[in-house]
């Protein structure tokens, strides 16, 4: 019944995605664990807007798929951040293009804009450039992983990790939705961080919190 539900959640949230702009063609990927020893994640090469629960695909903790189906190229990311953070039990990787567009300019989003957002997010961290499919993308954000758990990825996109998918998701779509705000912010003349107490407060609860 489990693997039941989460199929179907999976396929919403890739839908989700899709139709709030966070994916287009076949670009993203989504995994949720299962048990200890597996893993369920979206297939190469198809939209996550028109997924079916039996598309996706079961794995095991090295990538190897258990069953029919090819995984997505990306798995290799996402297994990384299963054996650094046994806390996370979902991970998304999307291209939204506000978040998207900071990660190409070289531009971080700052921790301090917005309470609701310290919150959901954390601080966001920037990883330097690696090539999507290959071990350079989870080695090179392999020492950001037990401190964040909102990331851009240069030249590439954005990943987060979550208590399930429902937490991830909503931490992608936030992450969106405070670029942004900070891109409008400026147009209007530049961003204006919390209060110093505030912002030690938030963060504090936030860090407090982890995922």
């Amino acid at each position: 019944m489990d693997d039941l539900r989460l199929r179907a959640e999976m396929c919403d949230i890739g839908r989700r995605l899709w139709q709030r702009d966070l994916v287009g063609a076949t670009e993203g990927n989504l995994s949720v664990r299962l048990s200890p020893q597996r893993i369920l994640c979206t297939p190469s090469g198809l939209s996550k807007g028109h997924m079916r629960p039996g598309d996706l695909v079961v794995i095991d903790t090295k990538g190897n798929p258990i069953g029919a189906g090819e995984p997505s190229t990306e798995i290799r990311l996402h297994l990384r951040m299963y054996a650094k953070r046994p806390d996370c039990v979902a991970v998304i990787h999307a291209h939204p293009p506000t978040a998207t567009a900071f990660a190409v300019a070289g531009e971080e989003i700052p921790d301090d804009l917005l309470p609701e957002a310290a919150y959901v997010l954390g601080s966001v961290a920037t990883a330097p450039f690696g090539v999507p499919g290959t071990d350079e993308v989870p080695d090179r954000m392999e020492a950001l992983m037990d401190d964040h758990k909102t990331f851009l990825m240069a030249h590439h996109g954005a990943v987060v990790m979550g208590k399930g998918l429902e937490d991830a998701y909503n931490r992608m779509e936030v992450l969106e939705r405070v670029a942004r705000i900070l891109l409008m912010a400026r147009l209007l003349g530049g961003a204006k961080p919390m209060p110093d107490r505030m912002f030690k407060h938030v963060m504090a609860v936030a860090l407090n919190g982890k995922l």
